[in-house]
């Protein structure tokens, strides 16, 4: 099961807004492109949006589904992958001080992907993840403008930088 978090410098609402915004999938998803809307208002439940994904000379014709939604917190998917089966992918937002922690959790829900879920899977995941998340980082703290929340500099914990910072 590949679990991954991030800290967005955005308020939680502010996440959720690129969250919500089905256009905006293919800028923070790793893989899709050319996203369209299949059924239903994005994020309601039931809301299927259709996309490809490109590996190298192949093309594949894949789907996300809403399968539960809280608004302003809670987003899960469910990624269908044709012949590879499907994924359920749940992305929790949590308030962290004005900031937002995200927690993304994927894992194979039907068909040979469960087969196929091993370490070296769990790995490229990860990676995947990681990537995913720094895009979508990247897309909420510049649409969240003047709203980006960097930690204050004299809060505990809070890393100072400059001449002299960070000597014992």
């Amino acid at each position: 099961m590949a679990v991954r978090h991030r800290l967005i410098q955005a308020s939680p609402r502010a996440v959720w807004d690129v969250l919500a915004d089905g256009d905006l999938y293919v800028r923070w998803v790793v893989g899709p492109s050319k996203v369209v809307p299949k059924s239903g208002p994005w994020p309601r439940v039931g809301a299927t949006i259709a996309y490809e994904v490109r590996l190298g000379p192949l093309r594949l014709n894949n789907e996300s589904v809403v399968r539960h939604c809280v608004e302003g917190s809670q987003l899960e998917l469910e990624a269908k992958a044709g012949r590879l089966g499907t994924a359920r992918i749940a992305i929790e937002l949590r308030p962290w001080g004005e900031q937002c922690l995200l927690i993304v959790d994927e894992h194979p829900l039907r068909g040979p992907g469960g087969l196929l879920h091993n370490v070296g899977l769990e790995a490229f995941l990860q990676v995947r993840h990681r990537a995913m998340l720094a895009r979508l980082a990247e897309l909420c703290e510049s649409q969240a403008g003047d709203q980006c929340r960097p930690d204050p500099a004299n809060t505990a914990g809070s890393v100072a930088f400059g001449p002299g910072a960070g000597r014992a």
